[in-house]
């Protein structure tokens, strides 16, 4: 096609909106629009945030004079939806009846698609999600936790890890799907995935799993968290906090910065060094655990995120892993770019888009007959 595309990206979070207006992949205006917590708790539900959210993005249009009946194509951040593989979905009522409800979780991620939809029925443009955070493309063995009644689940940074192995891919001048590529993206969060020729077989839990992080305690030894859960002193609810939220590094050094973490390296606070370095440890012993999911045929390991612009993190974790294969740094989360990117290839047709009737909700894979006994009768 010898025209651009004209994207309207949306990108909507707990605490604000990010709206962004594309020609091609070049990005023209973006804007994050901030929300307060106590706005949420005025409405009874997420169906009722829609109109408030909503409006957000007819206002960022009308005041950068930005047509939308020009608009070709709304690409939104993905909600809690079914597991199912990576690529772009096309928005529909079933998909965002799903993410409303809750079927899957609930997050405010759910309100991007609802506000896309509505979009393209008011003004004909083409709506889709790309790279959505429930994507699942698992190895079969990579659902075993070790307890029947727990199966390991997919769940990362999914838009940001594509897009970086796809950029480690262009420089090696080949497709994605044929290259294999261990991603960690070092954030708030931190997951470490092993990209397969272009499938993500396996992948730490942004939320429960993997090293520390800047606010999530990772994994931890379970024994002993049992004995914190039962004698800790904490409800259901504060012991989630202290393992998301006030884990981590803000649990060793009361803080989540990691730009506050390094002055205090800086100043000669030895346990800070510490601390750090012990992060670094983690999230190089991840790689090297995915480098053993693919075998050892690793053609690079990319550090990206928003952590990633610290040299300091980057390069102890360099120091440890550099002997598995060639180290890529792409700083950054980049979700915006990776929204329009994937909606780009859709309006090329490079990439087909799918239904999400189609993606069938993956259940429990575990043979039954590990299972615990049924119940009597």
């Amino acid at each position: 096609m010898d025209r651009q595309c004209s994207m309207l990206v949306i990108n909507v979070g707990s605490t604000s909106t990010k709206l962004a207006w594309f020609k091609g992949c070049e990005p023209v205006v973006l804007e994050t629009i901030p929300y307060r917590s106590e706005e949420q708790a005025l409405y009874s539900s997420m169906r009722n945030l829609i109109p408030h959210r909503q409006a957000g993005v007819l206002d960022f249009l009308q005041k950068n004079g930005i047509d939308p009946e020009g608009i070709d194509m709304v690409v939104s951040r993905g909600g809690l939806g079914k597991p199912a593989p990576a690529g772009a979905y096309e928005v529909d009522d079933a998909m965002c009846e799903e993410l409303l409800e809750g079927k899957y979780g609930q997050h405010p991620s759910a309100l991007g698609p609802a506000i896309a939809l509505n979009f393209s029925k008011s003004y004909g443009a083409q709506a889709i999600v790309v790279d959505p955070p429930s994507t699942d493309e698992f190895h079969p063995l990579a659902r075993f936790s070790g307890l029947p009644e727990i199966e390991r689940k997919s769940a990362f940074h999914s838009l940001n890890q594509k897009m970086a192995a796809r950029r480690l891919a262009a420089k090696l001048e080949v497709k994605y799907e044929q290259i294999n590529v261990v991603v960690a993206h070092l954030g708030g969060g931190i997951t470490i995935g092993a990209h397969q020729k272009g499938r993500v077989i396996d992948c730490t839990n942004g939320l429960a799993e993997g090293p520390f992080t800047p606010e999530r305690a990772g994994s931890l030894p379970t024994l002993d968290l049992i004995d914190l859960a039962f004698t800790g002193g904490m409800d259901k609810k504060q012991l989630q906090r202290r393992l998301v939220g006030e884990g981590g590094l803000y649990a060793y050094l009361q803080t989540k910065d990691i730009q506050r973490a390094e002055e205090m390296v800086g100043g000669g606070d030895e346990e800070a060094k510490l601390i750090l370095e012990a992060m670094a440890y983690q999230i190089a012993k991840g790689i090297g655990a995915m480098c053993v999911v693919l075998k050892g045929e690793v053609d690079g390991i990319i550090l990206t995120g928003g952590m990633a612009h610290s040299e300091l993190v980057t390069g102890a974790i360099k120091e440890w892993v550099e002997f598995l294969g060639p180290v890529f740094v792409f700083p950054g989360e980049n979700e915006m770019t990776a929204l329009a990117e994937g909606g780009l290839r859709v309006f090329l047709k490079e990439e087909e888009i799918k239904r999400y009737q189609d993606a069938g909700a993956r259940g429990i894979c575990i043979p039954t007959r590990y299972g615990p006994p049924p119940p009597k009768p």
